[in-house]
This record gives structure tokens, C-alpha cells and sequence, in this order.
């Protein structure tokens, strides 16, 4: 139990060496590459499951309610 902490130590200390080599830390992604990344898959499930008419259908009506 005691030689726990030495080990999540050396566990930190090698992260930490791996983000000063160029390395990636936990940051934001620009919205553009969020979207790229995410459009194949949204587009692949609305093909599969027939969504495209649920879409237009969920426009439809918040038009007409914009519109009141």
C-alpha cells in the first residue's frame, strides 16, 4: 500500500515528459476540425436509419412555430 504513491509518481512524471516532446495536451479543438471529424458519421446514420425525413420533418414544424 505504501509503494503506491511512488508508483502514480512515476506514472505522472512520464506523462509529463511526453507532453514537453510535442505532445498533445487536453485542449480544445477548433470547431471546423470537430465538425469534419463528426459529419462522415452524422451523414453515414441519417443513410442507414432513414433520419433525413425525421429532419426535414423537426424543421417543418419549428418553422411553423417561429412563424406564429
Amino acid at each position: 500500500m505504501a509503494d503506491t504513491a511512488s508508483r502514480t509518481m512515476f506514472r505522472t512524471q512520464g506523462r509529463r515528459a511526453f507532453t514537453s516532446f510535442g505532445g498533445r495536451q487536453s485542449g480544445t479543438r477548433h470547431p471546423l476540425v470537430a465538425t469534419a471529424m463528426v459529419l462522415p458519421l452524422a451523414v453515414l446514420l441519417v443513410v442507414l436509419f432513414g433520419g433525413w425525413e425525421a429532419v426535414v420533418t423537426q424543421a417543418s414544424s419549428v418553422g411553423v412555430m417561429l412563424g406564429r
